[in-house]
């Protein structure tokens, strides 16, 4: 009975498939990590990201933060928690590096890795709806530019975006390698 198998080439089938499931699973728990650290420098980057001017009145007090923009609220929370998912789902994806048949915590990795890329794609619009309007404002609604002004609270905001999009195209990847890593087996 053994021979058939061997000659067949059965046996050596199944340590290719799960040995690329393995690699899979290996490269899923590095994107994790990768997204992890692009959600948290995004959410610290906008959630530090505040200037005052060198000029102010008695009454008037010039100062851009974030917290003065509900965009920009929300998506410092949902980068933070999407963070915190990241962290958790490593256990998961070590799991899946120790056993890797493992098919119901794949399914369950797809759909949640799918609900925080929506709230992540979420939060990332709308802070990025409003950097567009600081940087080039809306004439036809009289919102002139900020960022002529507020120079370093624009750039941070803005660089806190690139790693927010990064993360996603991440979380995609993650979602197409789950899905592969799940049909193969």
């Amino acid at each position: 009975m053994k021979a058939v198998s061997i000659e067949t080439g059965e046996g050596s089938k199944a340590k290719r498939v799960h040995g690329v499931n393995r690699g899979i699973s290996v490269f899923d728990l590095v994107l994790r990590i990768v997204a992890l650290v692009g959600t948290l420098a995004s959410a610290v980057a906008m959630g530090t990201a505040d200037q005052a001017l060198p000029f102010s009145t008695q009454i008037v007090n010039f100062e851009a933060q974030y917290d003065d923009i509900d965009s920009f609220k929300f998506f410092v929370v949902s980068n933070s928690i999407v963070c915190v998912y990241l962290a958790l789902s490593i256990t998961i994806s070590i799991f899946h590096i120790i056993r890797s048949r493992a098919g119901k915590s794949r399914v369950l990795l797809i759909v949640l890795d799918a609900i925080m890329l929506v709230f992540l794609t979420s939060g990332a619009s709308a802070a990025a709806a409003i950097v567009y309007l600081a940087h080039n404002g809306n004439t036809s609604t009289n919102w002139f530019s900020i960022c002529q002004q507020y120079t370093d609270f624009c750039q941070r905001s803005a660089g806190s975006l690139i790693g927010s999009f990064g993360a996603m195209a991440l979380m995609v990847i993650l979602i197409i390698l789950s899905s592969i890593a799940l049909s193969r087996r």
